[in-house]
């Protein structure tokens, strides 16, 4: 949780209530340095959550990691730990508009109309199974 609030509400001005209900029936992906600090991190909600597919939410990366790679690697894994959970799915996800060429890298599709999040403009997109 302070990762999120790091990244989502400090770095991006963004004041919204992280804590939304879905932490206790998701999956949470973390990347972890040898000291134990989270670098990564990724919430893999359940179907029915928020959406009827899986879904992949709250991506995020520390500031001293960003441009490294470790992003690339932690959709990879997320996707690979959904797989390993669900078996080939569709999975569904609320993406930052900014960041679409980089989930279209993972064969997520636009679907849908472009909305503000929490002031920031976000689209839908779907990773067919």
């Amino acid at each position: 949780m302070v990762l999120r609030q790091e990244v989502f509400v400090i770095e991006q001005n963004c004041p919204y209530i992280d804590a939304d209900g879905k932490d206790q029936e998701s999956h949470h992906f973390m990347g972890l340095n040898e000291a134990g600090e989270l670098l990564a991190y990724t919430r893999l909600v359940v179907p029915g959550a928020i959406y009827k597919e899986v879904s992949i939410g709250r991506v995020i990366t520390a500031q001293s990691m960003r441009r490294t790679g470790l992003g690339i690697v932690l959709m990879e894994k997320s996707i690979a730990e959904i797989e390993r959970i669900y078996g080939k799915v569709p999975i569904r996800i609320s993406a930052q508009k900014h960041l679409r060429k980089f989930y279209e890298k993972y064969d997520f599709e636009y679907v849908g109309k472009e909305y503000l999040e929490d002031g920031i403009p976000h689209i839908e997109m779907l990773r067919k199974a």
